[in-house]
């Protein structure tokens, strides 16, 4: 869980997805603060045995080819969607892949969140009400 990200995991979950949380790791690089989380076993795990009944298809979002093996069995079994890549460099791993992948980067403009404001409706008199 990333402070700051808490708006998208309402959304997230009452749209029915179900986040796991797990401890993140805050360094400088290059001036910047990084958030880094290491979910990769955890990821695997999860997806290829622990909550693997539970759910239809999995879209992962990942570029890492570390990865592979997980899309390989998943896609043995019928249970991969997709696999969302944050910009058009990926793993070359992933290329056998190919037809799973989408580019967020494309996707950027149709996905952003929005947040909702109101409409101002103009009356017979032509004096707007919130």
């Amino acid at each position: 869980m990333v402070p700051g990200n808490q708006k998208l995991y309402e959304i997230l979950q009452s749209s029915g997805y179900v986040l796991i949380f797990k401890p993140t790791v805050r360094y400088i690089e290059n001036g910047k603060e990084t958030v880094k989380g290491n979910v990769d076993a955890e990821l695997v795990l999860y997806a290829a045995a622990k909550v693997y009944n539970e759910y239809d298809k999995a879209v992962i979002i990942s570029g890492d080819g570390d990865f592979a093996c997980l899309y390989e069995y998943l896609v043995e079994h019928q249970k991969l969607l997709r696999i969302m890549t944050p910009n058009r460099r990926y793993s070359k791993l992933l290329r056998t892949f190919i037809k799973y992948i989408v580019n967020i980067d494309e996707l950027r403009k149709r996905i952003a969140y929005t947040p909702s404001y109101s409409i101002k409706i103009k009356s017979a008199r032509g004096r707007s009400k919130p």
